[in-house]
């Protein structure tokens, strides 16, 4: 029964420090694709060039380097651009948003570019807004968007969904060159992990 109890101690105090990891959860904004690729790492990218300039289904499951997500929109997705062979993907109904979720692999890291598009498919100066889902939202209003500016998100814990939307009236929504990516951990981290580690080896040797 002692070698139990001494084995139950050393799991709750590093389940309570991955508990105090958790709480302390936050979601850094990114408007440079430098810093942002930067900070991450195995990025993946999903440029949309697979995409033609016609209506998809409500729900596109996609891949993006190792990693896969759902893209999703009421009315259906559609794809736009073109230009140059360059596919971008918006949806059919500019009062709806597009939403990107269910990544695999814990994916805390997501970026590209997002801006506004006219009713055919083409760039139209505006804003979007976008939202990421880590547990708690962040709203991000991303003004003069345009098809080379960059806004990544970076979470200390996994993403659940990122959202993006226009004023839904005047643009649709619209999203290339999506990036999934893990952070590079912190050195931070690694001290915690450490001293965890080696708060549970002393006390795993003094129940011994």
């Amino acid at each position: 029964m002692r070698t139990k109890l001494s084995l139950l101690k050393p799991l709750c105090a590093a389940a309570m420090l991955c508990a105090a990891a958790a709480a302390q959860a936050d979601i850094t904004v990114y408007t440079s694709e430098a810093a942002f690729l930067a900070a991450v790492t195995a990025p993946g990218v999903d440029t949309y060039d697979d995409l033609t300039t016609t209506l998809y289904a409500d729900t596109l499951h996609r891949s993006a380097g190792g990693y896969t997500y759902d893209a999703y929109s009421l009315n259906g997705l559609y794809g736009a651009g073109g230009t140059g062979g360059d596919h971008w993907l918006s949806n059919d109904m500019r009062t709806d948003p597009i939403v990107f979720s269910h990544f695999s692999g814990g994916v805390r890291a997501f970026g590209g570019n997002f801006f506004p598009s006219d009713v055919f498919g083409q760039f139209a100066p505006g804003d979007v807004t976008l939202t990421a889902d880590d547990g708690g939202t962040l709203v991000y209003n991303l003004s003069n968007a345009t098809p080379t500016g960059f806004l990544g998100f970076i979470s200390t814990s996994a993403l659940v969904q990122v959202t993006l939307g226009t004023d839904g009236v005047h643009f649709w929504p619209t999203a290339n060159n999506v990036v999934l990516a893990a952070p590079v951990p912190e050195p931070a981290s690694y001290a915690m992990l450490l001293a965890g580690l080696g708060f549970v080896g002393v006390v795993s040797r003094r129940r011994c």
